[in-house]
């Protein structure tokens, strides 16, 4: 049975479900090409944590706070755009309605949609941005955050999640409102372990998302007091030794953790005896397979996405921003993201980029260097009233806490979970929450 539609999802004509449009998201925007996120990783492109997150700083800016987008989803992706665009602008509409930034309005920088980030950075930061939102490919954010790191001007991502970005060289300047891919891992084995699992097998695609959170499943594996766990790796196509090899372990569950080979890997761990309820499948491997796979070969597998199901509230005033909007992915992060850079320029008394940079951690919750006390608020309004009452702002938005680390990533992450039936799709079955402690 097909996911249930959203509150506002007769807007889409096709009819389309949250795993099918969360999947292709996953696949083409958050980290399909990690790529190039390795590769300069390996090339020296890391840095220590802080840098300008850390920092104090000095009021520079010139008193007009503009926001930029960096909106780099061309073809039948075009709709991440849409969803980012749309919660971007209703973020600065709330906030220019609780009176902007220091009485003036908070600018929206012009749209532009192309794959040259670089270029598109560059445009942003002649423009004079302050804080700039994107992008949405893992792969494209080196090229934004050199440029911008070097404007001094503050970057937040909605979307991506290499884990190669979390120690990537930006003087302190990048952010993302996502959780890096390695953050489901947690999840997916409380998933295993309230199944019953006191063993557990490994299946991965190689490259650097299947090596990554297969790894980090296995230590959260281990911190969990899990049994014997053992691991086999294949590439899209051949998963049929790794599928033989997970079966010798005899384990009580199995976590696939893949993309492009996902489908072929299910169905060899199903000709294996792995299949239906000791199936767990990490976010690159959830989809909705229906008859291309045999009857059965998932049903009771379970399967989690990252984010949460946006509120009927929430997807209502997205559409009232954009009658047209036909997809929320990725909107609950965008607009925590814009109100968090107006938040923290608030909290600094400054629009400067280097100045945001410094407030981020301390206003989503993080670790500040700033004493005293500290209060959630859920909305810029309530947020500005803290800081009136000389309170610290704790900003929890749409897509849940945040509480930057030192290295500007969330240090809580939500996952939507889904169960499949007999048909082979899935239905949303519940939530979880995956924390760490940061640095």
């Amino acid at each position: 049975m097909a996911l249930p539609a959203a509150p506002h999802a007769g807007h889409d004509p096709a009819g389309d479900n949250i795993v099918r449009r969360r999947t292709a998201a996953l696949r083409a925007g958050r980290s399909a090409a990690v790529g190039a996120v390795a590769l300069l990783v390996m090339t020296g492109c890391l840095a220590p944590a802080g840098g300008a997150r850390v920092r104090s700083a000095e009021a520079s800016g010139d008193g007009t706070l503009k926001i930029g987008l960096i909106l780099d989803n061309t073809g039948s992706q075009g709709f991440l755009n849409t969803s980012q665009l749309a919660a971007a602008r209703l973020a600065v509409s709330e906030i220019n309605a609780a009176g902007g930034h220091k009485g003036k309005p908070v600018e929206l920088l012009p749209e532009i949609i192309s794959e040259d980030t670089a270029g598109q950075a560059k445009e942003l930061a002649a423009a004079k941005a302050d804080v700039v939102i994107g992008p949405t490919d893992s792969s494209r954010a080196p090229a934004a955050i050199d440029v911008l790191s070097n404007a001094k001007v503050a970057l937040i991502s909605p979307a991506n999640a290499a884990s190669g970005l979390s120690t990537y060289r930006s003087g302190g300047y990048y952010f993302r409102t996502s959780a890096a891919d390695v953050a489901q891992a947690a999840v997916l084995v409380k998933l295993a372990k309230d199944g019953g699992a006191k063993t557990l097998a490994i299946v991965y695609e190689e490259g650097g998302y299947g090596k990554d959170v297969s790894a980090a499943v296995g230590a959260a594996a281990k911190a969990a007091g899990l049994g014997p766990v053992a691991v086999a790796g294949f590439t899209p196509g051949q998963a049929q030794q790794a599928a033989a090899a997970a079966k010798a372990a005899a384990p009580d569950a199995v976590v696939l953790v893949a993309r492009n080979g996902a489908q072929g890997a299910i169905a060899e761990l199903n000709n294996a005896g792995l299949g239906g309820r000791k199936l767990i499948l990490s976010d690159g491997a959830v989809n909705e397979y229906g008859s291309g796979l045999g009857s059965g070969a998932l049903d009771g597998a379970r399967g989690i996405l990252p984010g949460v199901f946006p509120s009927a509230h929430f997807q209502g005033e997205l559409v009232s921003v954009d009658p047209d909007l036909l997809d929320m992915t990725f909107a609950a992060e965008t607009y925590d993201a814009v109100n968090l850079a107006v938040i923290a320029a608030a909290a600094a008394e400054d629009d400067a980029g280097t100045s945001i940079a410094a407030r981020l951690i301390g206003v989503s919750g993080g670790a500040a260097q700033a004493a005293g006390e500290t209060a959630v608020c859920t909305s810029y309004q309530t947020c500005i009233d803290l800081l009136r009452a000389g309170k610290r702002p704790d900003y929890d938005g749409q897509s849940g806490v945040i509480n930057f680390d030192s290295n500007g990533d969330v240090t809580s992450a939500n996952y939507m979970v889904f169960r499949y039936g007999a048909d082979n799709q899935a239905t949303r079955s519940g939530s979880e929450t995956a924390r760490s402690s940061g640095r």
